[in-house]
Order: C-alpha cells, then structure tokens, then sequence
C-alpha cells in the first residue's frame, strides 16, 4: 500500500477552504441586491422582513411608494427579480415584502409555503399590521408623497393587493393585481384607479373568476363602455370620475408576463389619482 504525500495537504486544505467560503457568499443570507436594505421588523412579537430599495434623493425629495407583493410559496428576494420595479422606476421607493407560512386556498392547506391573509381578521390581522409597520417607518425616516403609494403583486400577493384596497384605500393612490381575485374584499371597496392583470389560459386562478372581478371593478369606477386600446394586450375603460380600469388581458397561463412589471409601472405613472 502506498504512503499518502503529505507534501500536497496544505494546498489540499487551502482549496477546500477557498471552496467553501465561495459556497458561503454564493449562499450568505445576508447577501442582497445592489441598492436594497433589509429591514426587519417586530410585529406583535413576530419577526418579520422586507427588502427595500431607496432612491438616493429619498431622505431630500418626496418620493412614490411601490409595495410588492409575492405568491403563495414565493419569495421577496424572488419578486425583487420577476417585478422589478426599481429597474423601470428607480424615483420610487420599492419595498419587497416577505410573507409567513399561510394556508393557501387553492394549494397548500396545510399553510407549509409563504404567504398573505385573506380577508379582515384572518392571522390576526399580521400582515396589515405589517404593512402599517413598514409604511410607518418609511414616514418616520424618508420623505413620502403620500398622494403616490401604490400596491401590486402576483397571485395570492394580487388578493391582498385586493385586501389592501378595501382595507387601506385611504392610503393607496392606485393599484396593479396581478391573476388573484378577493372576493369578499371586492364588497368594500371604493373607486380606485385600477390594473388588473391576468391570463386567458390560468389553470389555477380560472380566468372565468378573474373576468368577474375586471367587470365588479370597472363597474365600480364608473368606467365607459367604449373601451380603449392602451398598449400591447392592454384595454382602458376610461372614467368620468378620475378612476380608469385598465384590463391587461394575455394568452398565457398563471405566470406574470415579462412585459407586465413595464406595464405596472406606466400604469401608476400615468393613473395616480392626486
């Protein structure tokens, strides 16, 4: 049997080393996107996080506000990729927030995956308390224009942007639901400049349901029956009263469309109701 050389086991040691410092980096929790804060919260004695970009003038100049929300069994650091909205609104403050383990509606019963409460009082209400937090210390820190907060997001993220506006729609200027429905929160809500994004072939949240809440919501605004062509797969039904609907109506399935964060953000540009 031959001898092992020991001659080679300091280099031996110093690569294995170097790998797994690589390793750590690739995989360092701590590691964000350039231009991002964490910023974690305690609500009620819950741990909780968001992943915020700031526009260099924010503490100088009052900024718009964009919250983002993900799907059920998705992430913030993943909507900070998919939504983007820093990338086509670098002006605004964007706040990426992360959800807790949730029972889902139509997956995950169990509540093992991330995720947002459904209606009023449903988990104690955390995640409109959280919102209240992060939107708090926003105030507190930076220059807002109150007159430009915003909510978007996909999915299970889409219904609470539904539940934010029947539950803060004082506080919101316009919002972009991206193929999620809420629909005891459609009772309660009032006239809002709206988006609502969704696919012709989604088989989890069915378009059928989707084409009733679009028609609640332009119906509320007091949209026109004369509709518009307002960009690609994009409708507007414009408002006497200030509040238009756009429908973003696409071929695909449940997956946002790569062109939707550009969409969203034309959208709250040109609709803020000021």
């Amino acid at each position: 049997m031959k001898r092992l050389n020991y001659r080679f086991l300091p280099l031996l040691l110093l690569l294995l080393t170097s790998a797994q410092v690589g390793l750590g980096q690739n995989a360092a929790p701590s590691a964000l996107p350039p231009g991002f804060e964490r910023w974690e919260f305690q609500v009620e004695g819950v741990a909780r996080e968001a992943l915020v970009h700031l526009p260099a003038t924010a503490k100088e100049k009052p900024a718009p506000v964009v919250f983002v929300f993900h799907g059920h069994g998705g992430m913030a650091r993943n909507v900070v990729r998919s939504f983007a909205i820093h990338r086509h609104w670098p002006e605004a403050i964007s706040v990426y927030m992360q959800g807790l383990d949730t029972p889902g509606r139509l997956t995950d019963p169990q509540g093992k995956a991330p995720g947002w409460q459904k209606t009023l009082g449903d988990q104690q209400d955390r995640d409109l308390k959280f919102f209240d937090a992060v939107l708090a210390r926003l105030k507190q820190n930076y220059k807002v224009n109150e007159k430009r907060i915003f909510a978007t997001g996909h999915s299970n993220g889409g219904a609470f942007t539904y539940l934010l506006w029947a539950e803060r729609g004082d506080i919101l200027a316009a919002v972009a639901p991206s193929s999620g429905i809420a629909a005891q929160s459609l009772l309660k809500l009032k006239p809002k400049p709206a988006m609502h994004l969704a696919g012709e072939a989604d088989p989890l949240v069915k378009f059928a349901w989707q084409k009733r809440a679009m028609d609640t919501v332009r119906k509320l605004n007091g949209c026109d029956a004369e509709e518009k062509a307002w960009d690609k797969s994009c409708t507007l039904y414009p408002s006497r009263t200030g509040t238009p609907f756009v429908a973003f109506v696409h071929p695909g399935g449940h997956a946002l469309p790569a062109s939707a964060p550009a969409l969203i953000v034309k959208f709250l540009k040109e609709y803020s109701q000021l």
